[in-house]
């Protein structure tokens, strides 16, 4: 998809990779509609970038999810790319996790997307098309100890998503999945359950991180190639 002029929403744009390919979509030309629960941090950004829409957006709730669809139509008139890329994340052993917990993050990495899909779709299908990105992860495609509950809502997304981009191939709505590895971000700091600084063991350790701009780079790149799938 050519990203010149193009109206995108990008969830959980207020840090980390959001925030980056926000930056990356405005670069691009594109009208960036900025979604967070953290009000000054996207308002902040939405004046650095052109044209851009900052909607307070909790991604748990249904009722933000419609209101950041329907502001979206409101100032812009459409809706070309949807980047689902809000989640929080969970350690810890999988007969150890707190179902309250995990519920949530249910929400928040599957049900979200989901609702942000389930109303962004009828729009884009009218308007002749569009592209929808959900952010998964590479804990996907493989089987890491303590990371159980946070994988299984990673491989719900790869499959609502690749099933989805089956189902609206005709209505031409491209769906594509990107999986990010161990990137420079706060995330990790911010999961529930076992605390874990991911990013600083994986420097223990020697493993390769990407920073959130690679990782948007990537996903610029998916979008403009429209392929079902890229990783790190």
């Amino acid at each position: 998809m050519e990203i010149k002029d193009k109206i995108a929403v990008v969830t959980g744009a207020s840090e980390g990779i959001g925030k980056a390919i926000a930056e990356q979509l405005a670069a691009h030309g594109a009208k960036v509609v900025l979604a967070a629960r953290n009000d000054e941090k996207i308002a902040a950004l939405a004046h650095e970038l052109k044209d851009a829409l900052a909607v307070h957006t909790d991604m748990a709730n249904p009722a933000d999810i419609q209101n950041l669809i329907d502001r979206t139509l409101e100032v812009y008139g459409r809706i070309d790319i949807l980047v689902n890329n809000a989640g929080v994340g969970m350690y810890g052993p999988m007969e150890a996790v707190n179902m309250d917990e995990y519920r949530h993050m249910m929400n928040v990495n599957v049900f979200g997307p989901v609702h942000a899909m389930e109303f962004a779709i009828p729009h884009m299908r009218a308007q002749g098309g569009g592209m929808i990105v959900n952010i998964s992860s590479r804990v996907s495609k493989n089987y890491y100890p303590n990371l159980a509950a946070y994988a299984s809502t990673k491989y719900a997304l790869n499959a609502i998503s690749l099933t989805a981009r089956e189902e609206l191939a005709k209505d031409h709505i491209v769906v594509s999945v990107m999986h990010p590895k161990i990137t420079a971000t706060g995330f990790g700091k911010n999961a529930m359950g076992t605390p874990m600084d991911s990013v600083e063991r994986a420097r223990a350790n020697g493993m390769p991180i990407d920073t959130a701009e690679q990782v948007a780079e990537r996903t610029i790149a998916l979008i403009e190639s429209e392929e079902p799938e890229a990783e790190m």
